[in-house]
């Protein structure tokens, strides 16, 4: 077991060259400033964290609060500075932190815009918070010369490969799904939207089409990291990459995220293809220019970069997690896709078209009387649209009722709901239990018994 491990280790420290490293951090750091850049500019500091009323939490974070209107500026000004740190390697290790703490900050205030690509980056950054990769090309390099490093270890391009493994694989594995597969669905009613699109539009009105999407999706999903891995496909492999995101990007609408994700992947292309990249660069920005030939004291890597058993126990727990993670709805009897558990930090990408109605009631039994609540008095459209198709969603929102009419503490106030959910088009089903009081239950990673069962 000690000799597995030590060979474990030793393949870990290997020292391979850092060009994929420093090239994925320019290209990382480069997509974080666009995307923060661009959320800024559509206005959505104000739709998102200034408009609402209310914020839905993820569970266990509800004391994550909105900070004043004028400090969420301060905050994404901060993370465009940060992101640029990243881009050039300038305060390196304390902008990447900084970016961290503040992008996860954001993206736990309001549970209703989780979309994967948001957690993919708090991944990917937090990651990075570890790695060296200002250790080449960089302004640090620049002012401290003789902390510059050519190899790095294994481990270090191997962890952020591996999270896009994660990523792929699960986008792939949840695709195997008799919807998805045998009936096209979704697709077939997103396709036939895009019909005006220019000079491909038309093909998107023939059922077909979103039969070979969907085939097409998952098999792209499931072995893109293979092909990206093999030395004589990886190059073609990589165009691929680059035609599936920007078609997706094209038909959905998805922001930033084919962009990141073309980026991310070029972490697997051979290094001597990075090696002339970075040499373009460094002639192209010569104020980072240095003068390698003439640095005799060069840091070796294992010695740099030495890491103990701790260390690399912790990755390992790090990659059983990533692994674990998007399991977890095996621990529920009813399908994911009608309630939702386990739905969220498991790379289930755009697989469903859900639409739900709830109207909420609200019951003063003092003075015994009941009042609809006008959902548009406390959410934003957006907020309201996620709320109907989630029930953790529901039970928050029933609090937030019960804590807002309730006027002093001797009220006795009933919330309940009635609900229903469609899912690809099919008919609505009643949704929640709509005899209980919701203000009576408490969110917890148990089998949400008060969502009706979907086959009734």
């Amino acid at each position: 077991m000690f000799a597995c491990w030590e060979k474990i280790l030793n393949m870990a420290q290997k020292p391979v060259s850092i060009a994929p490293l420093v090239i994925f951090r320019v290209l990382f750091g480069a997509a974080m400033t666009l995307s923060t850049c661009r959320f800024w500019t559509l206005g959505w500091i104000h739709e998102h964290f200034i408009q609402p009323k209310f914020m839905f939490k993820y569970f266990g974070f509800g004391w994550v609060e909105v900070a004043p209107s004028w400090v969420m500026y301060l905050i994404h000004a901060i993370m465009i500075l940060s992101s640029l740190g990243i881009l050039f390697g300038f305060f390196y290790r304390f902008f990447t932190i900084l970016f961290f703490i503040l992008f996860t900050y954001i993206f736990l205030l309001d549970a209703t815009y989780y979309l994967n690509h948001y957690y993919f980056v708090c991944l990917m950054t937090f990651i990075l918070c570890f790695l060296p990769a200002n250790a080449f090309f960089a302004i640090d390099i620049y002012l401290n010369p003789q902390k510059i490093q050519k190899t790095v270890p294994f481990w270090c391009i191997f962890i952020i490969q591996f999270q896009l493994a994660v990523t792929y694989i699960y986008a792939g594995l949840v695709k195997i799904n008799y919807d998805w597969l045998f009936l096209a669905l979704p697709l077939k009613i997103w396709l036939p939207a895009q019909d005006k699109i220019p000079i491909i539009g038309f093909i998107f009105k023939y059922s077909f089409v979103a039969y070979l999407f969907s085939w097409v999706g998952m098999l792209y999903d499931l072995s893109i990291v293979l092909w990206l891995s093999l030395k004589k496909t990886k190059n073609v492999a990589y165009l691929i990459v680059i035609l599936f995101h920007i078609l997706t990007g094209i038909l959905f609408q998805i922001g930033i995220f084919p962009l990141v994700m073309i980026f991310c992947t070029t972490i697997f292309l051979d290094a001597n293809l990075h090696k002339k990249i970075l040499a373009i660069f460094i002639t192209t920005f010569y104020f980072i220019k240095l003068k390698i030939e003439d640095i005799k004291k060069n840091v070796v890597c294992r010695k740099y970069f030495a890491a103990n058993n701790f260390f690399f126990i912790s990755i390992g727990f790090y990659i059983i997690a990533q692994i674990l993670i998007p399991l977890r709805f095996l621990f529920y009897d009813e399908s994911i896709f009608w309630t939702d558990e386990g739905y969220r930090f498991s790379w289930r990408v755009m697989l469903a078209e859900k639409s739900g109605s709830v109207t909420f009631y609200i019951t003063d039994k003092q003075k015994k009387r009941t009042w609809i609540v006008d959902n548009r008095d406390f959410l934003t459209i957006h907020q309201e649209k996620q709320m109907a198709i989630q029930p953790d969603f529901i039970l928050q929102y029933a609090h937030f009722l019960y804590d807002s009419y309730k006027k002093n503490k001797n009220d006795e106030l009933e919330i309940k709901v009635e609900s229903f959910l469609s899912i690809n088009g099919r008919a609505s089903k009643l949704y929640i239990d709509s005899t209980l009081n919701l203000a009576s239950l408490e969110e917890t990673f148990s089998q949400k018994n008060w969502v009706l069962n979907s086959k009734n």
